[in-house]
């Protein structure tokens, strides 16, 4: 896999808190040309270092309410590749992953409610041949979830790679303008005086 630099390091702490900050503005906060910007996140998306920028859909809300994680035991682990494609021929399976410890795979999956997952255990997952047990764990909330972060190696005094981190941190926030909770009040309070002038 292709090495990143400190420029690709710089882009990578930007777009992983928000993909859709104009490209303009990432070049802005790393003092280089949107041009450079553009060519820098193409390359280190067909590096593979990139693996997506589209929306996240929340299940709930398209009435997959039950968010469940299945420990799948296989009779040999030999056998993990042969049942993870048939596994991803079921589209409520979103994540899987070849295991250690109890389980040979656990796959994270998402069901309209009971009576669907149950469909998906009996009559999908555990009719694939080799599967010889499965045990499941319903997520009762997901707290968060977010990108690992990015490390920079021997950027301590890297005054634009601590631009980058601060644009980042800013772009976290829930409102992207406002670095302080007492400012976001006198904003609302200023705007709500020019309403009344106006």
């Amino acid at each position: 896999m292709k090495k990143v630099d400190k420029l690709d390091l710089k882009i990578l702490q930007i777009i992983s808190v928000d993909a859709r900050v104009p490209f303009k503005d990432v070049a802005e906060v790393c003092g280089v040309s949107r041009a450079a910007i553009h060519q820098r996140v193409q390359r280190l998306t067909e590096a593979g270092i990139i693996t997506g920028s589209g929306y996240n859909v929340n299940p709930r809300a398209i009435g997959y309410s039950t968010c469940t994680y299945v420990g799948i035991t296989l009779e040999r682990g030999s056998m993990y590749k042969e049942t993870a494609a048939k596994l991803l021929k079921i589209p409520e399976i979103v994540e899987c992953h070849f295991t250690t410890g109890n389980y040979t795979m656990l796959v994270k999956l998402y069901s309209r409610d009971n009576e669907h997952l149950m469909e998906l255990l009996n009559n999908r997952i555990q009719e694939i041949d080799g599967v010889i047990s499965t045990e499941t764990l319903i997520s009762l909330e997901q707290s968060f979830s977010r990108q690992v972060p990015i490390l920079f190696p021997d950027s301590a005094d890297d005054a634009d790679m601590a631009a980058a981190c601060a644009f980042a941190r800013k772009l976290a926030k829930p409102d992207h303008l406002v670095d302080d909770p007492e400012d976001a009040e006198a904003n609302t309070t200023a705007k709500k005086r020019t309403a009344r002038k106006a």
